[in-house]
């Protein structure tokens, strides 16, 4: 795909997906949720991708400032919602299980662990795109909204069932039902963040970070330990329990499982093959 709106660079087995309208302030579109399905499904049928950042282009100073306005004001024009996405739009994620087969919830389908590198503003769409992530690191002061309130929109993209998950509900009230603009620092306070990083060491410790991912977890581990975490938000501990004896069995009989132990013993890295 030509990529008009996003960026997409692989190094040292670690994806980098920027968004990329720096004059709009990194503002979402059709165009650029058809290009971001796109890269989410290239990077996740990449062998030699163990994480995927996500970001924004440091001259937007925003991560994303959610819906382009100028689309907006189209649909207005329009008299309703259109997503500006094609019929066949790529499906990442899907086919894992059917609650991970919808517009963001394909992220929790992906089988690699996605940070968000929240580098400024994220609104609206940007503030669904940093939930989705498993990860979420962030520049002090950056400020949050989800914005819908203030168009006559509900909450958008499943907002309301992943906030309250990680937040709890009394915050994901105060966020959904006021639509008001939170500060990073607040969010690290609601356990929405991971980890407040200076503005100018975000991306380095980001990319730090996933590299210790990527050479200490074995891709066959990080691919079902993400698709448990997200199928348990709506099974019972029993459930839980059987599907995690399960795969410990299937697990234990894969190449990485061997090598993870030799090395250990060995007191050297895997060599992991991401077989399974």
């Amino acid at each position: 795909m030509d990529l008009k709106t996003l960026r997409y660079e692989i190094a040292d087995g670690i994806a980098v997906v920027t968004l990329a309208r720096p004059k709009r302030r990194n503002a979402w579109t059709g165009r650029m949720h058809t290009e971001y399905r796109w890269v989410l499904r290239e990077a996740g049928g990449d062998p030699g991708v163990r994480v995927i950042v996500v970001t924004g282009d440091p001259e937007g100073q925003a991560f994303c400032a959610g819906a382009d306005l100028q689309a907006l004001e189209g649909h207005s024009a329009k008299g309703g919602y259109d997503p500006g996405t094609p019929e066949d739009i790529a499906e990442p994620g899907f086919g894992i299980d059917p609650a991970f087969d919808a517009a963001f919830a394909y992220h929790f389908g992906v089988g690699k662990p996605i940070i968000a590198a929240i580098n400024g503003a994220a609104a609206g769409v940007g503030l669904v795109l940093a939930a989705f992530a498993d990860l979420r690191f962030c520049a002090p002061g950056v400020k949050f909204t989800a914005a819908h309130g203030r168009f006559n929109f509900p909450a958008e993209y499943g907002l309301s069932w992943v906030l309250p998950r990680i937040v709890g509900l009394t915050h994901a009230n105060d966020i959904l039902l006021s639509s008001r603009v939170f500060t990073a620092e607040e969010a690290m306070a609601m356990g929405f963040l991971n980890r407040i990083v200076p503005a100018e060491r975000l991306v380095e410790e980001v990319l730090a970070y996933a590299r210790t991912l990527a050479a200490s977890v074995a891709p066959g581990s990080a691919r079902e330990t993400k698709r448990q975490i997200y199928r348990d938000l709506h099974r019972d501990a029993a459930t839980s329990v059987k599907a995690a004896e399960v795969l410990l069995a299937q697990m234990a009989r894969e190449p990485d499982y061997k090598e993870g132990v030799k090395a250990w013993m060995e007191k050297r890295p895997a060599n992991w093959t991401g077989q399974g």
